[in-house]
């Protein structure tokens, strides 16, 4: 069995979730021990494509045409596609009429949660569904004091700097905003925003928000990879994620593997597997995460790390390659 991953302009997604998806899909596909290409002019038996552009579906048309199995990942819906780029709200219902005739051009479709699951469903693609996250390397978060000293020397934090920390794009969807919005209130913490986004491509209340309409206390580093970032994930003292939509969040599993106390808007894409109080806190507005940051900044809340953990490490990339495996064998089954 040979597979083909295809992710189409791989170096505009590097930074993206997909792009984190496609690094972690060849690493499970590695651990379980399944040949894979990425190139779609190789040989292969199933093409299991990732993005739906020009490119991708005419790979999935070849693929068909050429008696192959196509297997479509389904990262991306209308609804995390709206408060994003420009104008996106209003290509949102073409983006999801693409989205449906794509995912429906395939054999079997894969998503990273059983929300974005009934999600598809409510679409009505009439394909067999099955989610399988994203997966999660755990060794890259495992504690490491030089990858801290490395995270807290190039933000000149002092010993006893309390530091939240969020990563994503810079989309209103992310709930940048309400990051910004609730730093106000901690103003002798640092708040670090880790993620990058061509400034043209977003609304103006997000540029100015990012540029220059935030408080000191807040900070935007840009893309960071490498030491700096993993310390972070394993440092900081709370991962507050205010995100209004997800299909998963490969952020969340990160800070969950690091081992941080989490903090989360309290949204459909975490139901069952994130319970409050259990391995993360959730809140519903800013008021709530003002009080429950508040409270766990100052360790007055039980802490979650732990359980957290559990939560990461079912989700490893090792367990993730035999699901796909399984998958892989009963499409080729027929």
């Amino acid at each position: 069995m040979k597979v083909c991953l295809y992710f189409e302009n791989e170096k505009s997604i590097s930074k993206s979730g997909i792009g984190r998806a496609m690094k972690h899909q060849m690493a499970a596909l590695t651990a379980a021990g399944i040949e894979y290409t990425t190139d779609p002019n190789d040989t292969f038996d199933i093409l299991h494509v990732n993005t739906y552009g020009p490119n991708s579906l005419a790979s999935v048309a070849k693929a068909h045409a050429d008696g192959k199995k196509v297997i479509y990942h389904a990262h991306s819906t209308e609804e995390d596609f709206r408060n994003s780029f420009v104008l996106s709200n209003q290509l949102a219902p073409l983006v999801k009429q693409h989205l449906i005739n794509a995912y429906s051009m395939s054999d079997y479709i894969i998503t990273p949660t059983p929300y974005s699951k009934k999600l598809l469903e409510s679409y009505g693609i009439d394909k067999e569904i099955v989610a399988i996250s994203n997966g999660i390397e755990l060794k890259r978060f495992v504690h490491d004091e030089e990858k801290i000293k490395a995270f807290r020397k190039y933000f000149h934090l002092a010993d006893d700097q309390k530091v939240v920390l969020s990563v994503g794009l810079f989309f209103e969807r992310k709930g940048l905003l309400d990051f910004i919005e609730v730093a106000k209130h901690f103003p002798d913490v640092k708040f670090i925003w880790f993620g990058q986004t061509p400034m043209y491509s977003i609304p103006k209340k997000m540029r100015e928000a990012v540029e220059e309409n935030h408080p000191t206390n807040v900070i935007f580093p840009g893309y960071v990879k490498g030491p700096i970032i993993e310390g972070a994930f394993t440092n900081a003292d709370v991962f507050f994620f205010p995100s209004l939509e997800e299909t998963e969040g490969i952020v969340v599993l990160e800070a969950l593997a690091g081992r941080r106390e989490v903090l989360l808007r309290d949204i459909p894409v975490y139901d069952p597997w994130m319970i409050d109080g259990v391995n993360c806190y959730k809140g519903k507005s800013n008021e709530e995460f003002i009080e429950i940051l508040g409270k766990m900044l100052n360790k007055e809340l039980p802490s979650t790390a732990i359980m957290g953990r559990k939560v990461a490490e079912e989700r490893s990339i090792e367990s993730v390659g035999q699901q796909l495996k399984e998958v892989y064998t009963k499409v080729l089954r027929g």
